[in-house]
């Protein structure tokens, strides 16, 4: 793990932002507003929180990562491409063919990338099976998966948690980027969650929830889960905003899944940069 501060996740993490909305604007297609929202606790797993080695990827000690909602893929390539994984350089290669950085992630051409993820739904089934195999191995390592709230509608979603619980999985941690946004609109409209938290804690989970921009909290909760080997599976809700960063994208539905222009990619990288100065 990382020794590094808490003021220096915060740069980083705008600067994770900032390249993952040039992986975008370059490729002119993907997912900035998902990436956004989920940018600050996946620079707190990358850069503080998980045991992992860029000169070995495939580490068999190594902690695990699933990004379920596959479909936010640039911000786990900016956490893989700034950690060293792959060079930063190729950022620019985004949805390109041969590119390491495809659509969603993909496990045989970014190295990092634990498992392939994009159908909704099916990524916590597969962190559950990492972590169970995990503990039958008898291995120390730990497996976050990041889910989204527009996910938690797919049924598998509950199954893995049942699973999760049934197991003592106490090797598994699971953030929800609840941000209240997915591609049709309001989860609130499309179909309501309730209470993610409650949801969870009463399959078995030990569950909290955080504001999902605030490093301070996500840091001291990461500190907390860590110690906590109590046969529970952990649930960190994080509330968060979707685009969080750029002011024209925050808590706009319509930047789910769309490329700015280059006036508006302007624009973004002058936000995120006065962030990163402030």
């Amino acid at each position: 793990m990382d020794s590094m501060t808490v003021e220096r996740l915060k740069e980083k993490a705008i600067q994770l932002r900032e390249t993952a909305v040039t992986m975008v604007y370059k490729a002119q297609s993907g997912h900035p507003g998902g990436s956004l929202s989920a940018a600050d606790f996946v620079t707190a797993l990358y850069f503080k929180e998980m045991n992992v080695n860029p000169e070995d990827p495939n580490w068999a000690e190594r902690d695990r990562f699933v990004l379920s909602k596959g479909h936010v893929a640039p911000i786990q390539y900016a956490a893989l491409a700034h950690k060293g994984f792959v060079p930063l350089e190729m950022i620019n290669t985004l949805r390109e063919y041969g590119s390491p950085f495809q659509g969603h992630p993909d496990s045989k051409k970014c190295p990092g990338v634990d498992i392939s993820t994009g159908s909704l739904g099916q990524g916590l089934s597969c962190a559950v099976g990492m972590a169970l195999g995990g503990k039958l191995d008898e291995k120390a390592y730990r497996v976050f998966a990041v889910v989204g709230d527009g996910e938690c509608q797919e049924g598998q979603i509950w199954e893995a948690a049942q699973s999760a619980v049934k197991y003592e999985l106490d090797n598994l941690v699971v953030f929800i980027d609840d941000n209240g946004l997915q591609i049709d609109g309001t989860t609130e409209e499309v179909m309501p969650n309730h209470d993610l938290e409650k949801k969870f804690q009463a399959f078995g989970f030990e569950t909290k929830r955080i504001d999902g921009h605030s490093m301070e909290e996500i840091v001291d909760t990461l500190d907390e889960v860590r110690e906590a080997k109590n046969g529970k599976p952990k649930c960190i809700v994080c509330n968060t905003v979707k685009g969080k960063g750029v002011s024209y994208m925050e808590n706009v539905v319509g930047w789910h899944g769309k490329a700015p222009n280059e006036e508006q990619y302007k624009l973004a990288m002058e936000e995120l940069a006065g962030g990163l100065h402030a």
